[in-house]
């Protein structure tokens, strides 16, 4: 017990994590005994792929994986047939018809199991026993993949809906399941001793997770704490950030291109080598992963993208310096040394070769007069400037019919650097939306006004907290940058100036800017068995390199960009800053994932909401 191998330089070790899955996963698959075949849910093959490489899967007998669709099951000689799935009804679906063809095909004898991720669904049983085929499945399990760690700081839930359940339906389960994850946390890594927190569904995960540890009796493991304490956020205390375009090298890939568990798919010409013939060219999209086990990825990711044309071009340099020295090498052992430095050094080429095509890519994109022209008005907006008026742009945008999330963003960002709009132009908004891009966008309005994104005009908040934050930066150095506003050229994200108060000097310096954002302000204090606390102090005293980094994780529910990833690992790189953060999200996120999440959605009463709210705007309009 009382395990102290957790931390590596001050940094916890997601590894463990990891390792845990990896036990659980093969526990689940070594129940049936025999060769087995997969059967994925396509949704599951990336989150899975971080946990258990194919190769670790072939030592516990999987000889074959298959996609889940339609057209059935491709022939195979396993024993066991092992469909791998989230529970959704239309799932059922198509496992019970791929069921149903196998037994119509008849031939070599199988057994048949589920694997529900990450829970079982009394609703999918249902459905599974109406089409007739649970049956045939052997016991269903379940598999609770809760948490997938994406690198060496960052963790996801890779939960789409969380925002929209929370905010728009009022359904919490997803909070359920972070109190849990919290739970397996602090069951890997130690109690958490400091808890803080901001916003309604805060407290609903706190209240949970300290409800959830009075259950266990003190039967928890021993564990020496491992994390300092934790931050919790709701994504509606900062509902600014999200929307602004991102201006880091990650925050615009994914922007751009969307990056989805680590790997991101791009244009294939662009990776298409000197020696390849029009002819022989790839039709497919490039897949790329990205993670810090890329050196050079590591370095580019969080920088502002201006930076990122002068860092690739420095390192190219050097390279080809470091290639040159087999010129200048005469005796064996230097010619030893080169050789043995070699495959770093094609490794670290190759990776140039590939962030400089996708640097090219985010400059065709940064270039056009549309990104700047919306980047403009963006800055507009968050300097407080042509917000209480019809924006001349976000017109613009609508007359010539561009995407309409760009154009719903746009007018969420004014909502909220406005304290909501005027009646007036609100209405204005309404009806050009609805008569431009149809009236099934009046739900979507209205969605997005009960989520907090759009709504009328009221107590002008923001000025003061924009002041009292320094969230505008008028002086920003992009290469070199000494706030965390660079990440958005002159923003600093609100969510991640309250972290930095958080860690120094205390949330109690900003008490009145955290009682104008919405929801409770938790704090609470976990009590650590003396003979634990003695071990901590007694490790972080004897390693200098870690005695004051403190680790903080942070939970961002309802979804986090890469920008503000970004500004948490500069402040963690600050030499004062004696702070290591980990990252814990429900998604991570976009300004136009977080808009589209709200664009379909079966909300009750619709249709009497619709005939009330479309008299209103024709009243108006009248």
């Amino acid at each position: 017990m009382g395990s102290t191998g957790h931390l590596s330089n001050g940094k916890l070790n997601l590894n463990l994590l990891r390792d845990y899955y990896r036990r659980e996963l093969l526990e689940c698959l070594d129940k049936c005994l025999g060769s087995k075949a997969l059967v994925w849910d396509d949704a599951l093959t990336g989150p899975f792929g971080l946990i258990a490489e194919y190769s670790l899967l072939k030592e516990h007998e999987v000889e074959k994986m298959f996609p889940l669709s339609d057209k059935g099951l491709p022939p195979s000689n396993v024993q066991n047939i092992i469909f791998v799935t989230r529970p959704k009804l239309h799932l059922m679906e198509q496992i019970a018809q791929n069921l149903l063809q196998e037994e119509h095909k008849g031939g070599f004898r199988k057994e048949y199991h589920i694997i529900f991720v990450p829970r079982k669904s009394l609703l999918c049983e249902k459905k599974l026993k109406e089409m007739g085929v649970y049956g045939t499945l052997n016991n269903p399990e379940e598999f609770n993949l809760s948490l997938i760690p994406f690198d060496s700081d960052l963790m996801s839930m890779e939960m789409e809906g969380a925002f929209k359940e929370c905010y728009l339906e009022n359904d919490y389960t997803s909070m359920f399941y972070v109190a849990q994850s919290l739970m397996t946390l602090q069951f890997l890594y130690g109690i958490i001793p400091n808890i803080n927190g901001k916003g309604d569904c805060a407290k609903n995960v706190v209240d949970m997770m300290l409800r959830m540890r009075r259950e266990l009796g003190g039967r928890e493991p021993q564990i020496t704490p491992q994390i300092d304490s934790l931050l919790i956020l709701d994504r509606n205390v900062d509902l600014l950030t999200p929307l602004l375009s991102q201006l880091t090298y990650d925050g615009l890939i994914d922007e751009i291109f969307g990056i989805n568990n680590t790997s991101v798919k791009l244009p294939p010409e662009k990776f298409v080598s000197s020696s390849q013939s029009p002819e022989d060219a790839p039709t497919e999209k490039k897949k790329i992963i990205l993670n810090s086990s890329d050196e050079l990825y590591g370095e580019l990711r969080d920088k502002n993208f201006n930076a990122v044309g002068s860092l690739v071009s420095k390192k190219a340099k050097t390279i080809t310096a470091e290639f040159d020295e087999r010129h200048a090498a005469k005796t064996v052992s230097e010619m030893k040394h080169f050789v043995s430095k070699l495959p770093h050094l094609q490794q670290i080429r190759q990776s140039l070769s590939i962030h400089t095509s996708i640097a090219e890519l985010i400059k065709e994109h940064t270039d056009t007069e549309e990104f700047m022209d919306s980047l403009r008005c963006q800055q507009e907006f968050i300097n407080g400037l042509e917000t209480d008026k019809v924006h001349p742009y976000v017109e613009d945008c609508i007359g010539k019919m561009e995407p309409v999330d760009k154009v719903l963003r746009l007018i969420c960002i004014q909502s909220c650097c406005n304290n909501g709009l005027k009646a007036k132009v609100l209405d204005h908004y309404k009806r050009e939306v609805i008569q431009t891009y149809g009236y099934e966008h009046m739900i979507t309005l209205m969605n997005l006004e009960k989520a907090g994104l759009l709504r009328p005009h009221g107590q002008r908040n923001y000025p003061t907290i924009r002041k009292s934050l320094r969230l505008i930066v008028d002086e920003v150095n992009e290469q070199n940058p000494n706030d965390i506003s660079y990440v958005y050229s002159g923003y600093a994200p609100l969510s991640i100036r309250l972290a930095q108060h958080h860690a120094r000097p205390g949330w109690r310096s900003i008490t009145e800017v955290l009682n104008l954002l919405p929801g409770p302000t938790i704090e609470e204090i976990q009590q650590i068995p003396v003979a634990l606390r003695k071990r901590r102090s007694s490790i972080t005293s004897s390693h200098s390199s870690v005695m004051d980094q403190k680790v903080t994780l942070v939970v961002f529910l309802g979804g986090v960009t890469f920008a503000e990833i970004a500004a948490l690992r500069f402040l963690a790189q600050q030499d004062d800053a004696g702070c290591e953060y980990i990252v814990f999200t429900t998604k991570v996120i976009t300004g136009e994932s977080l808009v589209n999440s709200l664009m379909d959605s079966g909300t009750v009463n619709v249709t009497n909401k619709l005939h009330v709210w479309g008299h209103r705007l024709c009243d108006s309009h009248n």
